[in-house]
């Protein structure tokens, strides 16, 4: 007898993990099936499921392919268990192409190509709905936004538009989605949609996905003048929708407990920050080429605002930039000053130059240090006038970071406002309006 294994949460159950289950049964004679403890799904990076451990194993028992079903709950079991049910085959879905490979010296590794559409059919039997979400753009932070977005219960990949049918095409192949040429066959197709099309694009997609009832995460910066974010925020409360911007620093854990720290007292009233982000761009890319609308500022001053609007408030009192620009007046290195009520901010960003790349919090008692990343935070240390005194921090940051703003953005979706305050309304639009100074002052 041929013996089958393969794993899952099995979370919001509909027609894809349906079809793995069938395909998996078909390639051999008895199926075991490993459901993930919810403890163990938050280990490994996965967020936001909704079922209950119980629920998932029975909704997997009621499929029918399962002969029998285990609970797996630790790292380390899927070789365990391959030894102990004497395995022939692992099977597991194409997203994790290549991940178990390690396998292949204990039995057959099948690779299952995944699901590309949901069945509204299924999803109507659940409690939670499961977002259909459709991505804007092929570009980079796209194709790290569907690495992520598998780690997220309760949300799809729909597809991917690109006007350019040949680009969404391979986008599309590459993921096992589906591509459209076509916006109004997009949109019929998908409840949320993701933008990660070029800066200046970003509002007339931003309006056309609202005006079409989709909510939106957009990513940074949201749009490059303060009246358009103000225009757009309040289009999607007119309209009932959720707008969020996608900083992902906003949304990780490690910033949001720096953060707690910072404003808690423990190294005094807050006086001054420095933030600085720079890396070494290729000089044929978009960033580098773009003149009206390229240059580390745009790309990267969204995160060194963050810390200042963060902890100083989003009312400043003057702002000052200074760039090294190349031969086309693209900025490869800008440095930005900001002065606040009680405190100032230096924000430094480049793709041309390279700096190192930390935050500092300095306080009237003591000051906060990240080193890079800090954009990912992971790490930091509060520091006092006693030089033995060193208070150490640390927090997990799992894969690239987007999963949390996909997982706050699906709260919000869901009527849940708890995780709102991370990046707020004022804070995407004064960011915004820093943009559009910063671009006017380029001129």
């Amino acid at each position: 007898m041929k013996k089958v294994i393969t794993y899952g949460s099995f979370d919001l159950f509909h027609e894809g993990h349906y079809r793995l289950l069938q395909r998996a049964k078909a390639l051999g004679d008895y199926l075991i099936v490993g459901v993930t403890t919810e403890s163990y799904d938050r280990q490994r990076g996965k967020l936001n499921v909704v079922d209950s451990l119980l629920t998932r194993m029975e909704n997997v028992k009621k499929s029918g392919f399962a002969d029998e079903v285990i609970i797996e709950e630790s790292a380390g079991q899927k070789f365990n268990d391959i030894k102990k049910y004497n395995i022939d085959i692992f099977t597991v879905g194409s997203d994790w192409v290549g991940t178990f490979d390690y396998l292949k010296d204990y039995c057959e590794v099948v690779y299952l190509e995944r699901t590309k559409d949901i069945s509204s059919t299924m999803l109507r039997e659940q409690n939670e709905h499961i977002q259909r979400m459709g991505i804007i753009g092929c570009g980079r932070i796209a194709n790290r936004f569907m690495m992520e977005i598998k780690s997220v219960s309760g949300i799809n990949a729909q597809g991917v538009y690109n006007p350019h049918k040949e680009s969404a095409e391979r986008f599309a192949t590459k993921y096992n989605t589906n591509a459209y040429s076509d916006i109004d066959a997009f949109y019929e197709e998908v409840d949320c949609v993701y933008i990660a099309s070029p800066h200046e694009t970003h509002y007339s997609y931003i309006k056309e996905s609202l005006n079409r009832g989709k909510h939106v995460l957009c990513e940074k910066p949201m749009c490059l003048s303060k009246a358009q974010t103000e225009e757009v925020f309040d289009l999607a409360k007119s309209k009932g929708l959720i707008l969020f911007e996608g900083i992902k620093t906003a949304y990780c854990p490690g910033f949001d407990k720096l953060l707690g720290i910072a404003a808690s007292g423990h190294i005094g009233a807050i006086r001054n920050i420095e933030a600085c982000f720079t890396k070494l761009e290729n000089k044929n890319n978009r960033e580098l080429t773009d003149k009206k609308y390229g240059g580390s500022f745009t790309e990267l001053g969204s995160y060194v605002c963050l810390p200042a609007l963060k902890l100083f408030g989003t009312e400043y009192d003057n702002l000052r930039f200074d760039s090294i620009l190349d031969e086309n007046g693209i900025d490869q290195f800008t440095r930005a000053t900001m002065t606040f009520p009680h405190g100032m901010a230096t924000i430094t960003c480049g793709l041309g130059v390279k700096s190192e790349g930390r935050l500092l919090i300095s306080g009237t008692k003591g000051y906060i240090v990240a080193e890079a990343p800090w954009w990912k935070t992971t790490y930091f240390e509060t520091h006092y006038e006693d030089a033995g005194r060193v208070e150490k921090y640390s927090e997990g940051f799992l894969g690239d970071g987007l999963r949390y703003e996909i997982s706050d953005f699906l709260y919000a979706i869901h009527g849940s406002d708890k995780h709102t305050f991370k990046l707020t309304r004022s804070e995407s639009i004064v960011i915004s309006e820093i943009m559009e100074k910063f671009l006017e002052d380029r001129k």
